[in-house]
């Protein structure tokens, strides 16, 4: 069991593979911090806008029962937010593993003791999936 756990995504359109990854990872630590990506940093690493806007995000992270701490970030520097925060371990989906950006953030974390535990990616969701769907499924 990990003292401090931490987590970042978009959580835009928040559905149950986000759930799965807070509530897996809070399992694993006593508190669990959530980063919520700014709307501007998803729009300069993703180019594209949110459905939610960010302190809409935040708030229902923030409801969540497992997660102790929520806060909106601008970057995706994972040492740069553990120096504020010191956490002893990141969570991240196992859709990430054997990625670049991933293994630079595991060699980065390494000489401040910080693990980084891959979690079950929940198949067939996506908030990017759900953007597709969605003009299909809801009628006004």
């Amino acid at each position: 069991m990990y003292k401090i756990g931490y987590t970042q995504g978009v959580y835009d359109m928040f559905h149950i593979g986000h759930l799965h990854i807070i509530n897996n990872a809070a399992k694993q630590c006593e508190r669990l911090i959530v980063g919520v990506n700014s709307d501007a940093l998803v729009e300069e690493y993703k180019n594209k806008k949110t459905v939610i806007p960010q302190e809409d995000r935040a708030e229902i992270i923030r409801n969540l029962k497992s997660v102790s701490e929520c806060i909106i970030v601008d970057t995706l520097d994972k040492v740069e937010t553990y120096k504020k925060y010191k956490f002893d371990v990141v969570f991240i989906g196992d859709d990430w593993k054997g990625d670049e950006r991933w293994k630079q953030t595991e060699e980065d974390l390494k000489p401040f003791g910080v693990d980084v535990i891959y979690l079950p990616h929940t198949p067939n969701i996506s908030s990017t999936l759900l953007r597709v769907e969605i003009p299909m499924r809801v009628e006004e």
